[in-house]
C-alpha cells in the first residue's frame, strides 16, 4: 500500500479552485451546503453542474445563482443508477466535465436509538449517503463510507480532477433540524 500523496485530496481541490474559473459537480446542490456552496463557487466565476432531488429547490437555486447560463442544474437521484447515467451524459453533451467533483448528497433519519430506527430508514441514509456515493449511527457511518470511497475516487481521477468528501461536522441547516430540532 502506498501513502497518500501530499496536497491531494481537498488541498488538490482548493489549488485548482485558486488557479481560474473550474467546472464544479456537486451532488445534494438543491438546499443547504450544498446550495451555499453552488452559489459561493458562482459567485467567484466558477462554473457549476449540480444535482439534486427537488426540480422545485432547484429552480429556486438557478434564480439566486450568478449567471445562471453558465450552470447545469438538473434533477437526479444519486441512489439511482440511471438518474446518474442520464447525469453523466447530459454532462457530456453540454461540455460541463468537472475538475472538481463534490459527494456532497446526503440524508439523515429521525433522531432514533439505533436498535429504533426502522429499516426503511436506515435503508433511506445507506442508499443515499453510501451507495449515492459509487439515527445517527448510521448517518456516521455512510459519512465515513463516502470519505473512503471518495479518496479511492480522487487516486483514480486523471491529473487536474480533485474530488472531496465534503465533512465539515454539524452545519445548522433543516436537514439537521429535522433530526435534532431547533
Amino acid at each position: 500500500m502506498t501513502a497518500p500523496k501530499p496536497g491531494g485530496g481537498a488541498v488538490a481541490a482548493a489549488r485548482a479552485a485558486a488557479a481560474g474559473p473550474r467546472t464544479v459537480l456537486i451532488t445534494g446542490v438543491s438546499r443547504g451546503l450544498g446550495q451555499a456552496l453552488a452559489l459561493e463557487l458562482a459567485r467567484r466565476g466558477h462554473a457549476v453542474v449540480g444535482c439534486g432531488r427537488s426540480a422545485e429547490q432547484l429552480r429556486s437555486l438557478e434564480v439566486e445563482i450568478t449567471s445562471p447560463s453558465r450552470h447545469f442544474l438538473t434533477v437526479a437521484d444519486v441512489r439511482s443508477d440511471s438518474s446518474m447515467s442520464e447525469l453523466a451524459k447530459a454532462v457530456l453533451e453540454k461540455k460541463q466535465v468537472p475538475d472538481i467533483i463534490v459527494n456532497n448528497a446526503g440524508t439523515i433519519n429521525k433522531n432514533n436509538k439505533t436498535w429504533n430506527v426502522p429499516v426503511e430508514d436506515f435503508d433511506m441514509v445507506v442508499d443515499t449517503n453510501i451507495k449515492g456515493t459509487a439515527n445517527v449511527a448510521p448517518y456516521c457511518a455512510s459519512k465515513w463510507a463516502i470519505e473512503g470511497l471518495t479518496r479511492s475516487l480522487a487516486k483514480e481521477l486523471p491529473p487536474g480532477i480533485a474530488a472531496i468528501a465534503l465533512s465539515p461536522g454539524v452545519v445548522n441547516t433543516d436537514m439537521v433540524t429535522s433530526c435534532f430540532g431547533s
